[in-house]
């Protein structure tokens, strides 16, 4: 395999796009990168990200028009992100009324200081304490 290939994104569907992007962008502070409507298709891709999609990998959210919700299945795990101070942060995203599954504490057989909380589609992501 080549070493110059690069993560680009992770894409996953959600069933109303706007409260999606205001949960990845004003809840988790990433920035809507671009959102694009694809009318004969009937979906809109809108990426977010903690930076440029030239420089870091991002989410892609698909909306297809026609799709209320989705049910997650039993493959997909969650995503990942790194947080400086995790009790803050689950104590900023519970005042919003993020659900946390999983309040901060150490992984077991571990001492990572973790965290899970739902996006709106009930998405696992996880938070790793990373002072």
């Amino acid at each position: 395999m080549s070493t110059d290939w690069r993560f680009l994104h992770t894409m996953i569907r959600v069933g109303d796009l706007d409260r999606s992007i205001d949960f990845y962008t004003r809840l988790l502070g990433m920035t809507l990168l671009r959102r694009t409507d694809y009318p004969e298709g009937r979906f809109t891709l809108a990426f977010v990200g903690y930076g440029g999609e030239a420089d870091h990998t991002v989410i892609e959210l698909t909306h297809n028009w026609d799709t209320a919700g989705y049910e997650l299945g039993t493959g997909f795990g969650h995503l990942a992100l790194a947080v400086p101070d995790i009790h803050a942060a689950c104590a900023a995203l519970a005042t919003e009324g993020v659900k946390i599954p999983r309040p901060p504490g150490p992984m077991k057989h571990g001492s990572t200081v973790i965290a899970f909380v739902e996006d709106p589609d009930g998405y696992k992501i996880e938070l790793i304490e990373k002072k």
